[in-house]
């Protein structure tokens, strides 16, 4: 029989653990979740330190989407009541930059909606990736389903990190989305590699998926080998076709970040959309969980919290910025 010591020792050593073993993780319960918590956070000092990166993101064109996305606020099955506008300037993204820099955030990332940007966009963001690395942030972006000669593009400019979520596993992924397939964010994913830049890619939780779905991603993202791991849990909103379900409890959604680090022990796992709604006072937890990196500020079409409290609250842990 598996145990959380012998499973931590594992990784610790080095080696993988089994899928079987990650779904003997996810069935514990009461005190043995504490001592899960415990493990991940000694697998993520081991292996990532006691520092925490910090991202930042702007909303650079909202809405008018044409994929369906069932969790998506800016889906074009969404009935949500959001501002929709075309690509911002690339002085409103600058202060936006400036704000996160002064903010204590590490890198920028600029994110768009739709199935892809335009050739003319690519562009003008490529310019603006220029812009902000010359602020000393690190860009990143999330601009859909590129090719690798796009990507390549936005290297150029200066891009460091680019991201495509998986969103779930691909069993699952049909419930969230049929406007495009797992296999063609599969190849974006690969496109970025190929293209040369670190690869950002995680999901959301909370969906409707299995604990099957959660471990059978965490394994694809293993094998795919990105860098950051964003986990994001659904705040569910009102005019999406997910906008009925509920919020996972806290210690569910602190378990998946501890199972994350058993799994991707070297890796990045970064918390960040449903953070504050979903864990409530228990969001102190998640370094503690495991967690070694964050999203600060605001997200997409949802309000996040200011610099400062994150910051703090980084402080209180007694960990640093990386």
């Amino acid at each position: 029989m598996p145990s959380i010591e012998k499973l931590e020792k594992k990784v610790l050593s080095g080696k993988r653990i089994a899928r079987t073993e990650a779904l003997f993780l996810s069935s514990l319960r009461g005190q043995a979740v504490m001592e899960l918590f415990s493990a991940a956070n000694r697998i993520r000092s081991h292996f990532r330190g006691d520092e925490i990166d910090l991202c930042a993101i702007v909303n650079a064109k909202s809405g008018k989407c044409s994929e369906d996305c069932a969790y998506c606020a800016q889906s074009a099955t969404s009935a949500a009541g959001i501002t929709s506008y075309s690509l911002l300037g690339k002085k409103t993204i600058l202060q936006k930059a400036e704000d996160a820099r002064n903010g204590g955030a590490k890198r920028f990332c600029i994110v768009t909606s739709g199935r892809k940007v335009s050739g003319r966009e690519l562009t003008k963001i490529a310019e603006m990736v220029s812009s902000v690395r010359s602020l000393g942030l690190l860009p990143c972006a999330t601009l859909g389903l590129l090719s690798e000669h796009a990507l390549k593009l936005l290297k150029d400019a200066g891009l460091e990190r680019y991201h495509n979520n998986l969103e779930t596993s691909e069993h699952f992924f049909p419930n969230v989305c049929t406007t495009h397939s797992y296999g063609e964010k599969m190849e974006t994913i690969r496109a970025a590699s190929s293209a040369g830049l670190s690869v950002c890619s995680g999901g959301i939780f909370g969906l409707g998926e299995t604990w099957q779905d959660r471990i059978d991603m965490a394994f694809a993202l293993a094998d795919l080998g990105p860098d950051s791991i964003p986990i994001n849990f659904l705040s569910p909103v009102k005019g999406t076709k997910l906008g009925r379900n509920r919020l996972l409890p806290p210690l569910e959604a602190l378990k998946i970040i501890s199972i994350y680090r058993f799994i991707l022990p070297d890796r990045q796992i970064r918390v960040c959309g449903g953070r504050l709604q979903t864990l409530g006072e228990m969001n102190a937890f998640i370094f503690f969980a495991g967690a070694d990196g964050l999203l600060v500020g605001n997200y997409l079409t949802t309000l996040g919290r200011g610099y400062e409290e994150d910051l703090r609250l980084i402080q209180h842990c007694g960990l640093a910025l990386a």
